[in-house]
């Protein structure tokens, strides 16, 4: 980073964080109080959110693929941290997408949790980049680890394809369709019908994009601001 980017970024950066906190304000209400009720009752306005968090949560995988990608093809630590971070925001998505599926279920499948192909591969996916994270902290060597990380990184993303394009290829599955006509959807599935509540819909995936890459940046600024610390605490202790 050169001198002449360094007081751009942060500008770049806060008003992303502007963006973000007003776009999740305006997604929240309006999952709340804009789109219309539909036959499950109220429960149903967590559907919004809860794909939102899912589709921001894919972006981060996506994004921590691409950077392992990179990363082993330039060996350049700042890809490793990008996919470092990008993997640990996209579990918290994802996990807010399991908790948030939890609830709808409750009131609508009188249970909450049910090893459905779509539930139970969402589970896989949130545990194989858990395991990411052990894989890291089980390996020492700076090298080794981004190596290693960033392999499993591109070959976990198959699980985010596969959880996204199950509802489609396993017609056993009770969690329906999102967008358009599904058998599912006579078992609690959500119509998104035009109007009010497709604008709710594709508002609260934008602002879940925002929201991931935002996060994203930050995490990645708190990991250059760990390293920079470790490496003075070591220069101090070697003297």
């Amino acid at each position: 980073m050169t001198q002449s980017q360094s007081p751009t970024r942060p500008r770049l950066l806060t008003g992303l964080t502007v963006l973000a906190v007003i776009m999740f304000v305006l997604a929240l209400g309006m999952a709340l109080f804009y789109a219309p009720t539909d036959q499950q009752g109220h429960v149903q306005r967590i559907f919004y959110p809860h794909l939102g968090a899912f589709i921001g949560g894919a972006l981060a995988y996506l994004i921590a693929a691409i950077a392992s990608v990179l990363y082993l093809i330039k060996r350049d630590v700042k890809w490793d941290t990008l996919a470092l971070s990008a993997v640990e925001i996209g579990l918290v998505l994802t996990g807010f997408n399991l908790l948030s599926g939890m609830i709808w279920a409750r009131p609508i499948w009188n249970t909450w949790w049910t090893w459905d192909p779509r539930l139970t591969s969402a589970a896989v996916m949130w545990l194989a980049y858990a395991a990411y994270l052990m894989l890291r902290n089980g390996l020492e060597d700076p090298d080794r680890r981004g190596r290693f990380a960033a392999v499993y990184g591109i070959v976990a993303f198959s699980s985010v394809l596969f959880t996204t394009f199950i509802t489609r290829v396993r017609p056993d599955t009770i969690h329906p369709v999102v967008v358009g006509p599904s058998p599912q959807n006579a078992q609690g599935g959500f119509n998104v019908e035009r109007g009010a509540m497709t604008l709710t819909l594709v508002f609260n995936i934008l602002t879940f994009l925002v929201i991931s890459v935002t996060l994203i940046w930050y995490r990645v600024r708190l990991e250059n601001l760990s390293r920079r610390v470790q490496a003075l605490k070591f220069k101090v202790l070697s003297r």
